[in-house]
């Protein structure tokens, strides 16, 4: 269902679709009607011949003195001559001043007439019907009745040409017909499958060079472009470049406000060491706290510029070894167990940033835990490049967080409780960190009995 619902949103797809579905349409309409055509055609000329047959036959019969039906017909077609042939005349009396009979070479046993009540004669004394012929053929019958010299003496002529030779024609032209027809329209719709997928190559073009962008690798939309595809290409590279500067613009504003802050905190530093006592260290650690939310701020300021480019990459397994190995030194009561794939999950962003989440989750890990904790790294399934997530899991074995305070401590200062050190600050940092980079942070309780932090975040191909 979503390779069918993929194709169904491909444009190329729907073209190429609809323009196939007309073409089979259009020949089969094509076929038809020339299929018709002929027919009617054929049909056509094979009446006309049979009426042809017999006017030449009547013209050839005449009747001698005693009423004897005689002369030699010669219709011109060898096929009167071949019994069986399907094709046959015969002169029959239809008067008692008239005998005798006369009967081509090929008929070779009667064929039965209907009686005129069942096929009646028009007003000219003609009639046709189809009858079943000698050899299991199908024959299409000319019949008409004429008086001879006399009023009174008059004969039935009767021309039989073979209807199953016409339709036989009339198939062996229909397949040909099809055929040829079949081989054009795939012909037809190779060639107009090869045009679109041609015609809409730049779009892939310029996705790609969207990519290119996104990924870091280019800073513009660069190629030559047709006629119609120009145009959003130089307006693309307008907007880009055009976000570049708000960004910058905003980045170096942010900056300079931290900058111009870190005089005045530094200030307060030096004036809290003059101060000395409980006054002059309180206001050294509100000085100290406000340094580090300027800091913290400059760093999302970059991130924000570069959120959407995946310009660092950064491999999560090897990270995560690495900093286990040093928790574990500053730690050494507990342990943490690592499962993570055979393969390099690589994160989409700097490796502070991922450094600071993780970093902030083991802390708190080592600080609430009692014996162990237990790092998971998993690689979710993705269908395309915006669908590549991993999971970054940290539980520990403490007595972790209610499900009702789990929100309040995502807050910024927030501390569920005051007897171990810290500022507050760690799991809104993780939370600020991820929401940067357009993930997800999930707490709740692990099977080991305490938290279980699971961070979703991008990641890329190698």
């Amino acid at each position: 269902m979503d390779f069918l619902r993929r194709r169904l949103n491909s444009l190329a797809f729907r073209v190429i679709a609809f323009s196939t579905i007309w073409a089979v349409v259009a020949l089969v309409v094509i076929a038809t009607i020339i299929s018709t055509l002929f027919r009617q055609a054929s049909e056509r000329g094979f009446e006309s011949l049979l009426t042809a047959h017999l006017f030449n036959l009547i013209s050839s019969v005449g009747v001698g003195e005693r009423g004897v039906l005689q002369g030699s017909p010669n219709l011109g077609d060898l096929r009167f001559t071949v019994p069986r042939s399907g094709w046959y005349w015969t002169v029959e009396p239809e008067s008692d001043a008239v005998t005798g009979r006369l009967q081509s070479l090929s008929l070779v046993e009667p064929i039965p007439s209907p009686p005129t009540s069942e096929v009646p004669f028009n007003s000219e004394f003609q009639r046709s019907y189809i009858a079943d012929g000698l050899a299991g053929e199908v024959v299409e019958v000319f019949e008409s009745e004429f008086a001879l010299d006399t009023p009174d003496r008059i004969a039935r002529f009767r021309v039989m040409g073979n209807r199953t030779e016409l339709e036989h024609d009339i198939a062996l032209f229909d397949q040909q017909l099809y055929l040829y027809l079949g081989i054009f329209g795939i012909g037809m719709i190779a060639i107009n499958a090869v045009a679109i997928l041609v015609g809409l190559e730049p779009l892939g073009r310029v996705r790609r060079a969207l990519a290119e962008i996104r990924a870091g690798v280019a800073q513009r939309l660069d190629g030559n472009f047709p006629t119609e595809i120009a145009p959003l290409a130089e307006e693309t590279n307008a907007l880009i470049e055009g976000n570049r500067r708000i960004v910058e613009r905003s980045r170096t504003q942010v900056g300079n406000l931290a900058h111009s802050l870190k005089t005045p905190l530094a200030v307060l530093t030096n004036e809290s060491r003059a101060i000395g006592g409980a006054k002059g260290t309180l206001i050294a650690e509100q000085a100290a706290a406000m340094g580090q939310q300027v800091e913290h701020y400059l760093q999302r300021a970059r991130m924000a510029a570069q959120r959407d480019t995946i310009v660092f990459r950064t491999p999560v397994v090897a990270t995560m070894r690495r900093m286990i190995r040093v928790i574990e030194k500053l730690n050494p009561e507990m342990h943490v167990l690592l499962n993570a794939p055979t393969e390099e999950v690589i994160f989409a962003g700097e490796r502070e940033d991922l450094e600071e989440i993780a970093g902030n989750l083991l802390e708190n890990a080592m600080k609430w835990g009692r014996s162990r904790a237990i790092v998971s790294i998993v690689a979710l399934q993705a269908q395309d490049e915006k669908q590549r997530l991993f999971d970054l899991t940290i539980e520990d074995d403490g007595p972790g967080i209610p499900e009702d305070k789990a929100r309040e401590a995502l807050k910024r200062g927030r501390r569920l409780d005051e007897s171990k050190p810290g500022t507050g600050l760690g799991l809104a940092i993780v939370s600020d960190l991820v929401s940067e980079y357009g993930g997800k942070l999930q707490l709740d309780r692990s099977e080991l009995g305490g938290l279980r932090a699971v961070v979703t975040l991008r990641r890329v191909h190698e």
